[in-house]
């Protein structure tokens, strides 16, 4: 297809979704819940290429931050939505931890394996090694994850919560932004939005974006409204389906972005951009509950966690710990990716075995550490070499 073709289509999936929105016609739940969900994975397409070429006018590493704050957009959206209409009615609190651990399991669960599958398939490569850089995204990962442990113990989430992981993701995006800029790997339409003259791409650029994020605007409440109501009418688990279908909704599209760069030899930039949205995601996304619950109860109120909540969290810290420690060598093997998506795929077929599985995670983080302990530092190396670079004028 031409490089306007996928443009196209993915805004003209969002058609049914804003029509409905609008009142122009009506329907069922699950019908409501469909035809908004996609209309988000229209935005999000979308938004991922607009984000893709805003790397010919930054530092690739700030790209790649930036690509994957707005290619995760209606995920945080999404997510806001739930954490609003929970000041109003506790029911939504679930659901905004729901949607926030089931976005951050999927992407490392899911997503990183998916890169290192495509490259076997493509390559018979065993194995993806990070670019340099990448050391310093891990270690904000991975205080990011130490933090994280300790929310569950406080049983709820606060401002305290906001200044700590909204700080880390200020200093991750100061630090990129003195990494010098390089050449991007423009695919698909997002290769045709650069080619255009300076003038037409960044206006291309700032349509796309501003009518992807104005849809997701619209839509994101009803769709947030329409799944709960769906559980309730089919007998599903409503906590379940805001979980996994919500964010397998509005992180559809970076899935296939980040596979295309796999499939066409890209895969480190790949891995790159998946690291950057787990970033996102284990910062800011969570930093945000606590703020926008506040600001809808009236005041600085933290959003309590009960004791299920509780343990999605540390179930969700416990997997990122295992998987950052697996990357600490600044390498991602077959064996790695299938631990992953093993250990995953355990506990979303048997969602009961979420306690034990946090054991689990933490003892293969354990015996990650035993295994590759000669070969960690290579990260902290590249994390002193990288604050040099941004010293140098």
């Amino acid at each position: 297809m031409r490089g306007w073709s996928p443009i196209a289509i993915a805004a003209a999936i969002t058609v049914p979704g804003l029509a409905l929105e609008l009142g122009l016609f009506h329907a069922s739940s699950p019908v409501t819940a469909v035809l908004l969900g996609i209309a988000i994975i229209g935005c999000a397409f979308l938004l991922s290429w607009a984000a893709e070429v805003i790397q010919l006018d930054i530092s690739q590493g700030m790209a790649l931050a930036l690509l994957a704050l707005i290619a995760i957009l209606p995920e945080y959206i999404v997510d806001a939505t739930f954490a609003w209409l929970a000041a109003s009615d506790p029911t939504y609190r679930a659901y905004a931890v729901a949607n926030m651990t089931g976005a951050n399991r999927l992407l490392i669960g899911v997503a990183w394996p998916l890169v290192i599958l495509l490259v076997w398939i493509r390559t018979r490569k065993r194995s993806v090694t990070l670019d340099s850089g990448q050391g310093l995204p891990l270690m904000v990962l991975l205080v990011a994850t130490i933090y994280a442990f300790i929310i569950p113990f406080k049983g709820s989430l606060s401002i305290l919560d906001l200044i700590v992981l909204g700080g880390l993701f200020a200093f991750y995006v100061w630090r990129l932004a003195k990494l010098p800029a390089e050449e991007p790997h423009l695919v698909g339409p997002a290769l045709w939005i650069g080619g255009l003259t300076k003038r037409n791409r960044r206006l291309m650029t700032g349509l796309l974006g501003v009518f992807a994020a104005g849809v997701i605007l619209l839509v994101a409440e009803p769709f947030a409204h329409s799944l709960v109501d769906t559980g309730s009418a089919l007998g599903i688990d409503q906590f379940l389906l805001v979980q996994w279908i919500a964010p397998l909704a509005s992180e559809a599209p970076e899935f296939v972005v980040v596979g295309l760069f796999a499939w066409r030899g890209a895969a480190s930039t790949a891995l790159g951009a998946l690291v950057s949205s787990k970033i996102n995601q284990w910062t800011l996304l969570i930093a945000m509950l606590p703020l926008v619950y506040g600001i809808a109860a009236g005041g600085l109120t933290p959003l309590p966690l009960d004791g299920h909540q509780q343990e999605e969290i540390l179930l969700t810290a416990a997997q990122s710990l295992f998987a950052i420690l697996l990357l600490m060598d600044l390498r991602f093997s077959v064996v790695g990716a299938a631990a992953l998506f093993g250990l995953f795929m355990a506990q979303f077929v048997m969602p009961d075995i979420r306690g034990p599985m946090i054991g689990v995670y933490i003892l293969a983080a354990l015996i990650t550490v035993i295994v590759s302990r000669n070969h960690i530092g290579k990260a902290f190396q590249d994390l002193r070499a990288t604050r040099s670079v941004g010293r140098e004028p």
